[in-house]
Parts: structure tokens; C-alpha cells; sequence
């Protein structure tokens, strides 16, 4: 990897660009200066913090940063022979073979049919249903029965 691609080339080509010294610009971005020398020296990492703190300031974003943090640990990890020796004995993950069907029942994937769907609610069931329905609806008063007027013979 070439090594203007590590956050601590970068962040020393902008230091250049801005004339900006280590410990200047770790009081502007508000980080400790040991953490700021550390990031410079290649021994610190870009945190997720630290990236938004200099993308702010430089005018990029935190993904830029971290992604340049990135391509270091892939590099860093690529290089591990503990971590190789483990890699190499990982196979890759197949999924299973589709089970066919039992005699006699319909297949998962069958398609399904149509159905028509009624526009009218489906009607609850259970007492408690009807105890809804009773609270809902207005209380029906009884009409008293009229009388018939008497015929006149």
C-alpha cells in the first residue's frame, strides 16, 4: 500500500497545506496532542470520533477518514501469518439443497390461488365480541304500543 494513502500521510500533506503543526491542530479538532502524534506517527488509529472532528475541520467527510483508516487495518491484517494460517483453513459456506416436496402435498412455492376479498369487516366472534357491540350501539328506547281508537258502531 502506498503510503500516501495512510491517514497519517494525509493528515500531514494538509498540515503542510494549512501550515498547521501537531499541536495546533490537535487543539483545533479538540484531541488530545499524545493522541494527535500518535495518529501522525502511524501508531494511532482513526476513531469514528476523531474522524468527524477532522472532517469538520478539513471540509471532508468522516467516511473519508475512516475509510483511509480502513485500507490500513485490511493491509495490517492481510499481513498477519497467525491470522493467514486461520484464514486458510475457513472453507466457504454453501446453503442447503432445496428438500423436494412430500408425495401428496402441494409444494411451498406452488403458486397460491386467488382469493376475492369481501369489503365488509369480518365479523367478530365470542362474548366479548357482542359486549363490544352492545357498548357501541345507542340504547333503543320502547315505543308504547298505540292504541287503535274505538270503532263506532
Amino acid at each position: 500500500m502506498p503510503k500516501s494513502k495512510t491517514p497519517a500521510a494525509v493528515l500531514i500533506g494538509l498540515m503542510e497545506d494549512y501550515q498547521l503543526n501537531p499541536f495546533s491542530l490537535s487543539k483545533s479538532v479538540s484531541l488530545s496532542n499524545s493522541a494527535m502524534l500518535q495518529i501522525l506517527k502511524g501508531k494511532g488509529k482513526i476513531t469514528v470520533p476523531t474522524a468527524l472532528r477532522l472532517a469538520k475541520f478539513f471540509g471532508q467527510t468522516a467516511a473519508y477518514w475512516l475509510d483511509l483508516q480502513r485500507e490500513v487495518d485490511l493491509e495490517e491484517a492481510n499481513q498477519n501469518k497467525e491470522l493467514s494460517s486461520i484464514l486458510k483453513g475457513i472453507g466457504k459456506a454453501t446453503k442447503p439443497k432445496a428438500k423436494p416436496p412430500a408425495k401428496g402435498k402441494p409444494s411451498a412455492k406452488a403458486p397460491k390461488k386467488a382469493s376475492v376479498k369481501s369489503s365488509a369487516k369480518p365479523a367478530k366472534k365470542g362474548a366479548a365480541a357482542d359486549k363490544k357491540k352492545a357498548a357501541k350501539a345507542p340504547a333503543k328506547k320502547a315505543k308504547p304500543a298505540k292504541k287503535k281508537p274505538a270503532k263506532k258502531a
